[in-house]
């Protein structure tokens, strides 16, 4: 499988394919190499509510924004909360969860829009991020997808969103970003029994007592192809968040200790 994701530099990945299609279009997902903060957060930590030094995260915010261009003002996250809430950001919602967590939009976990001149951005370090852009509408969104995110069929529920605005799902793209993978994803039946079971031969390996590997990537890949998406517009990384401890934080591997990975995608004005 092709690797949608290429490292600019030590500190973020991007979307190659679809910073080709737009060249004012930013996509990407930082690593945990290139900031301040200190152990367990090393050293790039995005996320406000891990106990991290506020002031250390907001520099390391302020660099990925000088990289990529497009002012820490100008970002906008949600709240995260572990459902499938999903915001259209207008340019009234510019700036919310950029300099705290208490100012980010509440109970969101999904983000899309059209405007010009915001990133649009989510923390990870261990769920699904999920990427939608659709080249002809310029419509994007970004989604934070858990085990509850994605039986709960966030997926689902980002497509229904965008096609309410126009979007043809024929034209949308998909990218499924760093999270953990089959492997090193042990869940007990309490999991498991939240998956629709037409989803389970794909997405389920059974272990003993009563234990299961789950593979989070395929399980969303599954439920997009149910939602109309065409196959060759679905993209899944390679990357692990548990496995490539080198590059990225992972609750489950560090124990819950550690910091978060920001997905981004937006538009330079």
């Amino acid at each position: 499988m092709n690797e949608p994701f290429r490292q600019s530099d030590i500190s973020y990945l991007h979307i190659e394919k679809w910073q080709q299609l737009n060249a004012k279009l930013i996509a990407g997902f930082t690593t945990r190499n290139g900031g301040i903060s200190n152990p367990p957060f090393h050293s790039y930590n995005f996320g406000f509510h891990v106990r991290d030094n506020q002031r250390h995260v907001i520099q390391n915010r302020h660099t990925l924004a000088g990289k990529i261009q497009l002012p820490l003002k100008q970002w906008v996250s949600g709240e995260q909360v572990h459902q499938t809430n999903i915001k259209l950001i207008d340019h009234n919602d510019i700036g919310k969860g950029s300099l705290s967590y208490d100012s980010s939009l509440k109970g969101i976990d999904g983000l899309i829009t059209n405007e010009k001149g915001v990133l649009c951005t989510a923390f990870f370090a261990d769920c699904v991020p999920l990427y939608f852009f659709d080249p002809v509408t310029e419509y994007i969104g970004i989604a934070h997808a858990g085990w509850k995110g994605t039986v709960n069929y966030m997926a689902e529920k980002m497509v229904h969103a965008l096609t309410e605005k126009g979007v043809n799902k024929k034209d949308l793209l998909v990218t499924i970003g760093p999270c953990i993978s089959r492997e090193m994803y042990e869940v007990d039946e309490n999991v498991i029994m939240n998956i629709d079971s037409k989803y389970l031969e794909k997405t389920v390996v059974p272990k003993e007592n009563n234990h299961f590997l789950l593979d989070l990537k395929q399980l969303n890949v599954e439920i997009l192809l149910q939602n109309g998406i065409l196959r060759h517009n679905i993209e899944v990384t390679n990357y692990c968040t548990y496995k490539d401890n080198a590059l990225f934080f992972s609750h489950r591997r560090d124990n819950g200790k550690t910091g978060r990975m920001l997905g981004f995608l937006g538009y330079l004005a």
